[in-house]
């Protein structure tokens, strides 16, 4: 799975909206939408911070290993 789907897929199951995400993320939403639909690549520090937020490794991020 690409990592924008993952991301997606936790914040659907916790019910957040993108722009709550983003906003917690200090980003703007379309860049959110750009992360969860691959368009554009997670920075390393992001893809740091999204685990923390969604207490997920960032291998389980990255698809190599299962929740």
């Amino acid at each position: 799975m690409e990592i924008g789907k993952t991301i997606s897929q936790l914040r659907k199951e916790r019910k957040i909206s993108q722009e709550t995400l983003a906003k917690d993320l200090n980003i703007v939403r379309s860049t959110l939408a750009c992360y969860e639909t691959d368009r554009s690549h997670v920075p390393y520090e992001l893809l740091v911070k999204i685990a923390k937020y969604f207490d997920v490794t960032t291998d389980y991020l990255l698809g190599l290993e299962d929740y």
